[in-house]
């Protein structure tokens, strides 16, 4: 496993490379110009103001050396300064990314248990009520777009029912806690402020609920099948058989079985939950990298659009590399090469 690894983390650079060559041709050859965000309208009539813009931002000179200046910076840490925020792309990315994370953390927490739950309860109800109900739930939150039910359940939950607080990571009046990770639940912990955690809690508990929704549908339809499949197995009447407790035969025969399925769509889910999280933050005021990435898309800010995308594409490739090794510890027959 250990050189399957090795090999597996050797690629991603060429593969990152990829991603960067493509978005860098993409947001260079378009026939929109970010100048116009940069410099404002009025200015854009004055020659002498666009070419020291170009200049100052590296807009000049031929593709090819723009394309080389910017590998050479990132090689060195450097992502470019943000058009909008007047900051490093690097920076405003270390400020926004434990956000984005722990909203992503929580949905796949969310999405992970919530599935294999209902799709484990469905299972063993076959075409029962509890079946029929858990499956339109599966349904509805899989093919329910995330800024429509976002929309809808901060309009019920929160504004008309009072369930859960507003957007916003805190209250509006609240302080936030001191920065040790940039998770506010684990801040406000090792700050000792069990309230203000309880608080950061709750706020979080609605978004991710919206972006982990439509893949616990997911996950939940493919246990419940893999389960329906598994529990017809000649092993598993064997432990009915014996006298095997039926929770037994479930939770220990069946469901780790039935389970390699829903890994896979776990692991290729954080793309869906990278672009999802741009949506829901928005909806929910999440200062979180998918709020940055529309502002950048908003104004043509390259160098944070580069930098979004190459977080993207590592977040991508690091959860492709956990879904392999999970298959393996899930099924000891599995091996990776």
């Amino acid at each position: 496993m250990s050189s399957y690894v090795v090999r597996r983390v050797a690629a991603m650079p060429a593969l990152l490379l990829a991603v960067v060559t493509v978005t860098f041709l993409i947001t260079r050859l378009i026939p929109a110009s970010p100048l116009t965000s940069i410099l404002g309208p009025r200015a854009l009539t004055d020659p002498s103001a666009v070419a020291a813009a170009k200049e100052h931002w590296g807009l000049n000179g031929p593709l090819i050396g723009q394309y080389w200046h910017y590998l050479d910076n990132m090689l060195h840490g450097d992502f470019g300064t943000s058009f909008v925020t007047k900051n490093n792309v690097a920076t405003d990315l270390g400020v926004r990314l434990p956000a984005t994370l722990e909203l992503m953390t929580a949905a796949i927490i969310v999405a992970v248990i919530g599935g294999i739950g209902i799709g484990v309860l469905v299972a063993t109800r076959q075409n029962k009520l509890t079946d029929h109900a858990g499956r339109f739930f599966a349904l509805v939150g899989s093919s329910t777009p995330v800024f429509w039910s976002g929309l809808v359940l901060l309009l019920f939950l929160s504004t008309r029912w009072h369930l859960f607080p507003g957007p916003g990571r805190l209250d509006s009046r609240s302080l936030p806690p001191p920065r040790y990770t940039g998770f506010f639940v684990i801040d406000t912990l090792l700050a000792g402020d069990f309230s203000l955690c309880w608080q950061a809690v709750r706020h979080l508990m609605l978004p991710a609920f919206v972006l982990g929704w439509g893949v616990m549908g997911t996950v939940s339809r493919i246990v419940r099948a893999s389960m329906l499949d598994v529990l017809n197995q000649d092993y598993i009447r064997t432990a009915r058989a014996k006298g095997v407790r039926e929770r037994t035969v479930v939770l220990k025969h069946a469901l780790r079985n039935a389970l390699l399925p829903a890994l896979t769509i776990v692991g290729f889910s954080v793309a869906f939950l990278i672009t999802g999280a741009v949506l829901v933050e928005q909806i929910f005021s999440w200062p979180g990298i998918g709020s940055y990435a529309v502002t950048a898309a908003e104004s043509l800010d390259f160098p944070a659009i580069m930098g979004v995308t190459i977080v993207g594409g590592a977040a991508f490739l690091i959860a492709s590399l956990v879904t392999d090794l999970a298959y393996a510890v899930a099924d000891p027959q599995i091996r990776l090469s």
